[in-house]
């Protein structure tokens, strides 16, 4: 049984007296949630802060990029050792913004993801088309393309320590969200690819989360997918009410 898995990606949102005050506020409605795991990944400057308020929680803190290198001349980048220092457990890797601002590739994917196992951190890798893919039926050729390549070389073991955030670009931030058939199509397609490469043991048990345009009113029925194991939350995670209400979707 796969444990669902709701991440709140701050992105560059929330300085640190904010980020405390909307820890603070989804600390204090969750602490009875048992079934469901949740991540908070605010800014590098907030991590700390984050962390302390989280410390005595069942919340996990992430961050929401890291670079391959343990040290070293590399002005500006941080490394999977400083975010374990500061407490993360979990790293957003390739979201599709770090692929279309910062020229993320399926490469330097692939060196983060090893860079954070080996740190023991749980990377959660994110996968996705564009919308003139998607029109143009790519879909399965840029996912399978990022799930392969991002993953490449990993052995069975290090997969199991994974998850996969399947975030369609064309439904972020955008009010555009894929229906729930669509969602589980492309997610069945990812674990189809993960029992390949690691067998059914291990790809029956990696984690994949929907990420796009995920709200409260939307869901349930998402999360009924037998392969959506949870979400990626952009927008939502940025107020206290919203995240909390995807956190408790069971309820």
């Amino acid at each position: 049984m796969r444990t669902p898995i709701i991440a709140g990606n701050w992105k560059l949102n929330k300085n640190r007296a904010e980020a405390q005050v909307l820890a603070q506020a989804i600390v204090a409605e969750t602490q009875s949630v048992k079934d469901v795991e949740v991540v908070l990944c605010p800014v590098y400057t907030a991590l700390e802060t984050v962390a302390t308020v989280i410390r005595n929680s069942n919340i996990k803190l992430g961050a929401q990029d890291m670079f391959w290198e343990a040290s070293g001349a590399f002005t500006g980048e941080v490394s999977s050792d400083l975010l374990k220092d500061v407490g993360c457990q979990y790293v957003i890797i390739g979201h599709s913004e770090r692929r279309q601002y910062f020229f993320e590739t399926n490469e330097t994917v692939n060196k983060k993801v090893k860079a954070a196992l080996t740190a023991g951190l749980t990377p959660i890798v994110c996968v996705g088309e564009t919308l003139p893919e998607r029109e143009a039926g790519q879909v399965e050729a840029v996912v399978g393309n990022h799930v392969k390549n991002g993953l490449a070389g990993l052995s069975s073991e290090e997969i199991r320590k994974i998850v996969v955030a399947y975030e369609p670009v064309w439904a972020i931030g955008t009010g555009k969200t894929a229906t729930p058939e669509q969602a589980q199509d492309v997610h069945q397609y990812i674990r189809k690819l993960l029992l390949e490469l690691a067998g059914e043991e291990v790809g029956n048990s990696v984690r994949i989360q929907y990420g796009g345009s995920v709200k409260p009113d939307n869901v349930k029925e998402l999360m009924a997918k037998p392969d959506i194991d949870g979400a990626l939350v952009g927008g939502a995670s940025l107020k206290p009410d919203s995240f909390v209400s995807l956190v408790k979707f069971n309820s």
